[in-house]
């Protein structure tokens, strides 16, 4: 692999990072943001939503760099 692909891999392996990391925090944090706001019990689901969204997207990204890095290889 280049140097050009080693960075570009490595900057979509951050960025899957910070999402995982993003969808993790807010999932924690959803019940304290709906007490402090005030928000109805309803917006938490969109919290855990989102959080559930971010997973799903970070899961077939790390199935693509996956799949990158495997072919870079050869």
């Amino acid at each position: 692999m280049s140097t050009e692909q080693d960075k570009a891999v490595a900057r979509k392996g951050r960025i899957i990072a910070v999402v995982i990391a993003g969808g993790g925090l807010s999932a924690i944090l959803a019940p304290w943001l709906i007490q402090v706001f005030g928000l109805p019990m309803r917006y938490e689901m969109l919290f855990y939503f989102g959080a559930l969204a971010a997973f799903i997207w970070a899961l077939v990204n790390i199935y693509q760099l996956w799949r990158l890095r495997q072919d870079s290889q050869r």
